[in-house]
């Protein structure tokens, strides 16, 4: 059996809740492998050829069971300047907003104004045109004045060719088929460098990303303040907005799979923390359609990958309604013992591992600390140890401390 094989092996028997010969190291880190090679998360933004080899160099180094290349905009600087977002600042993009070492910033505001929520409910499509895109994109301003109301198709036909071939509209259509370009390149990068991890060995897990409907009403439409007053002033403008956008997530979910059959599908859960949103919102807005969304990928042939974001202890009762042996919870912050209660039988579990002791910690602190999570939740099978997020400018001895405790003490 190949290293490949192995591991592969590994991580498909802990998701399906046995017990492997080891237990299973997925730590790909988020900058760390940048910082490792001596470059600047800038550098890397606009060089994809320094992004991949610090990829390739770090598992190497460190071996774990699976890789991911995860900063999504490495190789894009050029792309997002053409791009023009105005809800994203990047490491070295014009102006310097933000230190080279950072990871990129979304920036939240309202885009959808509650003087447009009637607009908004009745023609989500003009609305996302005219008002939506331009209001993200500096590439897509000229889309405010695509007003298709004033031309009938029956009597004003010149009125909507005019429309359409302003030259602001010219300028804009020559601007995204040079980013069509530009993006299929970077693809392809990424592409190779994913066949590149496989060649040596390492199984490439996630590869579909998805968000629930609450989520992207909050993060993308009126921002996490709004979104909260929302809840109790506007609440049929979010359900209108979810109950519909639901079947735009599941037809997404279905295309992905069709180009990574049996990969993972990467599930964000931004606004499903404890203190977000009471137990009885958490199971309106968001659990109902969460749960929907994770049928749907194991019914596609995917693994679904679900990383609750910030503390999560009372929402474990909900994540047990799922199918038996198919799914991987990620966790930043939970009780060990009692997400093992609940769930130790049902799904895999992942994460939880604090980042601050790889930076901050003594190595012999990280040593006790794996062992620990070790001992409560690898009995049994269905645990790949992971940091509970990403880690950055970590000490190289507590990175290294990590891997080696895993590999040794987490042998059957």
């Amino acid at each position: 059996m190949s290293l490949y094989e192995k591991r592969q092996k590994r991580i498909d028997d802990t998701i399906a809740l046995t017990e492997p010969d080891r237990v299973p190291i997925t730590a790909c880190g988020m900058c760390y492998p940048i910082y490792n090679a001596g470059h600047t998360v800038a550098e890397i933004v606009y060089d994809f050829e320094k992004f991949s080899k610090a990829i390739l160099d770090y598992v190497k180094q460190y071996e774990p069971d699976a890789a991911e290349a995860r900063l999504s905009i490495a190789g894009q600087g050029p792309i997002l300047e053409k791009i023009q977002p105005k809800n994203l600042v990047w490491p070295g993009a014009p102006g310097g907003r933000i230190s080279d070492n950072s990871v990129q910033q979304f920036i939240e505001f309202p885009i959808l104004h509650e003087d447009d929520m009637d607009y908004f409910m009745a023609d989500y499509t003009g609305w996302l045109l005219r008002k939506g895109y331009p209001a993200v994109a500096g590439v897509l301003e000229p889309l405010a004045n695509w007003d298709f109301r004033k031309h009938l198709p029956t009597n004003m036909l010149n009125g909507l060719i005019h429309m359409l071939s302003t030259p602001e509209t010219r300028e804009m259509m020559q601007t995204l088929w040079e980013l069509s370009d530009a993006i299929k390149v970077v693809d392809q990068k990424n592409k190779a460098l994913n066949q590149n991890l496989i060649d040596l060995g390492f199984p490439v897990t996630s590869s579909a990303i998805a968000l629930t409907p609450f989520d992207g009403y909050s993060d993308f439409f009126r921002g996490t303040l709004d979104t909260m007053m929302d809840l109790y002033e506007h609440p049929e403008v979010i359900d209108h907005f979810i109950d519909r956008h639901i079947d735009v997530v599941l037809d997404s979910i279905s295309n992905q799979a069709k180009l990574a059959p049996g990969k993972w599908c990467f599930v964000p859960l931004h606004k499903g923390m404890d203190s977000f949103l009471t137990d009885q919102q958490y199971r309106d807005y968001y659990w109902k359609h969460l749960k929907r969304m994770i049928h749907h990928i194991v019914d596609v042939g995917m693994v679904p990958f679900i990383f609750t974001e910030g503390p999560y202890n009372l929402r474990i009762k909900y994540l047990s309604e799922v199918p038996k042996g198919k799914v991987v919870y990620s966790f930043e912050e939970v009780d060990p013992v009692e997400v093992k209660k609940q769930l130790g039988d049902i799904a895999c579990i992942q994460g939880i591992f604090p980042v601050y002791l790889l930076h901050y910690g003594t190595k012999q602190q990280v040593i006790d600390e794996t062992k620990r999570l070790i001992d409560i939740l690898a009995p049994g099978g269905g645990y790949i140890f992971n940091t509970g997020a990403g880690f950055d400018q970590a000490k190289p001895e507590n990175v290294e401390a990590m891997f080696d405790t895993v590999k040794t003490y987490g042998k059957r």
